[in-house]
Protein backbone atom coordinates (compact mmCIF):
# COMPACT_ATOMS: atom_id res chain seq x y z
CA UNK A 1 0.00 0.00 0.00
CA UNK A 2 3.12 2.86 0.78
CA UNK A 3 4.13 1.93 -2.72
CA UNK A 4 0.55 3.28 -4.59
CA UNK A 5 0.27 6.19 -1.52
CA UNK A 6 2.89 7.90 -3.48
CA UNK A 7 1.28 7.41 -7.07
CA UNK A 8 0.43 10.28 -8.22
CA UNK A 9 -2.98 11.09 -9.75
CA UNK A 10 -0.77 11.88 -13.65
CA UNK A 11 1.11 8.24 -12.85
CA UNK A 12 -2.35 6.74 -12.50
CA UNK A 13 -5.01 7.91 -14.32
CA UNK A 14 -5.10 8.16 -17.98
CA UNK A 15 -6.01 11.48 -18.95
CA UNK A 16 -9.57 12.33 -20.51
CA UNK A 17 -12.76 12.53 -19.78
CA UNK A 18 -16.64 12.08 -20.74
CA UNK A 19 -18.49 15.67 -20.53
CA UNK A 20 -21.69 16.71 -21.04
CA UNK A 21 -23.15 20.09 -20.32
CA UNK A 22 -25.75 21.08 -18.04
CA UNK A 23 -28.65 22.12 -21.07
CA UNK A 24 -28.52 18.76 -22.14
CA UNK A 25 -31.53 16.33 -21.27
CA UNK A 26 -30.96 13.95 -18.45
CA UNK A 27 -31.54 11.35 -21.55
CA UNK A 28 -28.40 12.04 -23.77
CA UNK A 29 -26.60 11.73 -20.48
CA UNK A 30 -27.91 8.53 -19.45
CA UNK A 31 -27.42 7.22 -23.15
CA UNK A 32 -23.72 8.27 -23.43
CA UNK A 33 -23.02 6.70 -20.00
CA UNK A 34 -24.64 3.37 -21.18
CA UNK A 35 -22.74 3.80 -24.62
CA UNK A 36 -19.44 4.37 -22.86
CA UNK A 37 -19.45 2.07 -19.99
CA UNK A 38 -19.13 4.92 -17.76
CA UNK A 39 -20.77 5.84 -13.97
CA UNK A 40 -20.82 9.60 -14.19
CA UNK A 41 -19.94 12.43 -16.86
CA UNK A 42 -18.46 15.76 -15.95
CA UNK A 43 -20.52 18.55 -16.81
CA UNK A 44 -18.39 21.30 -18.18
CA UNK A 45 -20.20 24.94 -19.64
CA UNK A 46 -19.09 25.66 -23.52
CA UNK A 47 -14.91 26.57 -22.31
CA UNK A 48 -14.57 23.43 -20.85
CA UNK A 49 -14.72 24.34 -17.15
CA UNK A 50 -15.64 22.10 -14.74
CA UNK A 51 -19.49 23.29 -13.21
CA UNK A 52 -20.96 19.76 -12.33
CA UNK A 53 -21.03 15.93 -12.00
CA UNK A 54 -23.52 13.91 -12.70
CA UNK A 55 -23.88 10.37 -11.69
CA UNK A 56 -26.43 7.21 -12.54
CA UNK A 57 -27.55 7.89 -8.84
CA UNK A 58 -28.59 11.13 -9.87
CA UNK A 59 -30.32 9.84 -13.47
CA UNK A 60 -31.66 7.14 -11.16
CA UNK A 61 -33.51 9.86 -8.56
CA UNK A 62 -34.48 11.68 -11.51
CA UNK A 63 -36.73 8.75 -12.68
CA UNK A 64 -37.56 7.62 -9.13
CA UNK A 65 -39.08 11.47 -8.43
CA UNK A 66 -40.38 12.40 -12.12
CA UNK A 67 -41.22 8.99 -13.61
CA UNK A 68 -40.96 9.14 -17.22
CA UNK A 69 -40.43 12.94 -17.11
CA UNK A 70 -36.71 12.53 -16.32
CA UNK A 71 -35.62 12.23 -19.90
CA UNK A 72 -36.70 15.36 -20.76
CA UNK A 73 -35.33 17.32 -17.97
CA UNK A 74 -31.86 18.66 -17.96
CA UNK A 75 -29.21 17.68 -16.39
CA UNK A 76 -28.32 21.42 -14.60
CA UNK A 77 -31.89 20.21 -12.61
CA UNK A 78 -29.86 17.38 -11.26
CA UNK A 79 -26.31 17.47 -11.25
CA UNK A 80 -24.32 18.02 -8.34
CA UNK A 81 -21.98 21.09 -8.60
CA UNK A 82 -19.97 20.71 -5.49
CA UNK A 83 -17.86 18.53 -7.45
CA UNK A 84 -14.60 17.29 -4.86
CA UNK A 85 -11.58 18.05 -7.38
CA UNK A 86 -7.76 17.59 -6.58
CA UNK A 87 -4.16 18.19 -8.67
CA UNK A 88 -2.04 15.95 -11.37
CA UNK A 89 0.56 16.07 -8.88
CA UNK A 90 -1.37 15.33 -6.18
CA UNK A 91 -0.70 11.92 -4.36
CA UNK A 92 -3.22 8.64 -4.47
CA UNK A 93 -2.69 9.26 -0.35
CA UNK A 94 -4.39 12.19 -1.17
CA UNK A 95 -7.41 10.66 -3.56
CA UNK A 96 -8.06 7.69 -0.70
CA UNK A 97 -8.22 10.30 2.27
CA UNK A 98 -10.72 12.73 0.60
CA UNK A 99 -12.80 9.26 -1.09
CA UNK A 100 -12.97 7.71 2.87
CA UNK A 101 -13.60 11.39 4.11
CA UNK A 102 -16.05 13.04 2.38
CA UNK A 103 -18.34 9.93 1.38
CA UNK A 104 -17.72 9.81 -2.27
CA UNK A 105 -17.05 7.57 -4.68
CA UNK A 106 -14.63 9.67 -7.03
CA UNK A 107 -12.92 12.70 -7.57
CA UNK A 108 -12.36 15.10 -10.46
CA UNK A 109 -8.39 15.66 -11.81
CA UNK A 110 -8.03 19.16 -12.48
CA UNK A 111 -5.65 22.02 -13.86
CA UNK A 112 -6.58 25.72 -13.16
CA UNK A 113 -6.57 27.92 -16.38
CA UNK A 114 -7.78 31.37 -16.33
CA UNK A 115 -8.98 30.70 -12.92
CA UNK A 116 -11.03 28.35 -14.28
CA UNK A 117 -11.22 24.54 -13.00
CA UNK A 118 -10.51 22.62 -16.40
CA UNK A 119 -11.18 18.42 -15.84
CA UNK A 120 -8.60 16.26 -16.99
CA UNK A 121 -9.60 13.02 -15.27
CA UNK A 122 -12.07 11.06 -13.36
CA UNK A 123 -10.39 9.07 -10.65
CA UNK A 124 -12.81 6.77 -8.82
CA UNK A 125 -12.65 4.37 -6.41
CA UNK A 126 -12.23 1.53 -8.80
CA UNK A 127 -8.82 3.13 -9.74
CA UNK A 128 -7.48 3.44 -6.77
CA UNK A 129 -8.70 -0.52 -5.77
CA UNK A 130 -6.88 -1.53 -9.56
CA UNK A 131 -3.63 -0.16 -8.32
CA UNK A 132 -3.84 -1.65 -5.15
CA UNK A 133 -3.64 -4.99 -6.66
CA UNK A 134 -1.23 -4.82 -9.94
CA UNK A 135 0.95 -2.45 -7.74
CA UNK A 136 0.58 -2.65 -4.40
Amino acid sequence: MNMIRQLTVLEAKWLGVYTCQEREPLENAAAQMVDRDVSSLVVVDEEGALQGIITRTDLMRACYEHGEQWRGRSVAQHMNRQVVTVQMHDTLERVIELLLTQHIHRVVAVERQEGKAIPLAVLSAADVVYHMVRRG
